[in-house]
């Protein structure tokens, strides 16, 4: 009896003694905190009580991962799916005339960019050839740069920080 007490008391002791190893759970700080553009695709989305306004971060990543106009990819979801309003298959981009499908949204956000930036379809093109080929109809650009300038111009200072 005294030895599985004494083994008891030592095992306590140790869980008493030897912190507990957890990990980090805190959710990292957004690089975006601050940032202009973020509050720029939140406002326009929220005034249009689009669902893409949850998204604003992701197009932000996936726009400066690909060297984009930050403005394209949420103005490319506006044009296409109403801001999230309206899309299939988590292609709120109307990629492939709405065809292609996507395991999550945020997927599809990211498959956009890069193929926007790497593609040899649009690979060195500049933004008029890039709208060109991903819609043909001379109407699509002219929306598409109509709504990019709703958002704002091309460079804005994050706060605190020079200009991007």
């Amino acid at each position: 009896m005294r030895t599985y007490l004494s083994k008891g008391v030592v095992l306590l002791a140790w869980f008493l003694v030897v912190p507990t190893i957890i990990p980090d759970q805190r959710i990292p700080r957004s690089q975006y905190l601050g940032d202009q553009r973020l509050v720029r695709i939140e406002k326009f989305f929220h005034d249009r009580n689009c669902p893409a306004a949850g998204l604003a971060e992701e197009f932000l990543v996936a726009a400066d991962r690909h060297h984009l106009d930050w403005r394209l990819l949420p103005t490319i979801s506006f044009v296409e799916s109403g801001g999230g309003k309206e899309y299939i298959r988590n292609n709120i981009m109307g990629w492939g005339s709405s065809r292609s499908a996507f395991p999550t949204v945020r997927s599809g956000i990211h498959h956009v960019a890069t193929q926007l930036a790497t593609s040899r379809c649009y690979k060195n093109k500049n933004l008029a050839q890039k709208l060109k080929t991903y819609n043909p109809r001379p109407i699509y650009a002219q929306t598409v740069l109509r709504v990019m300038r709703a958002f704002g111009p091309e460079h804005l200072p994050a706060v605190g920080t020079a200009s991007r």
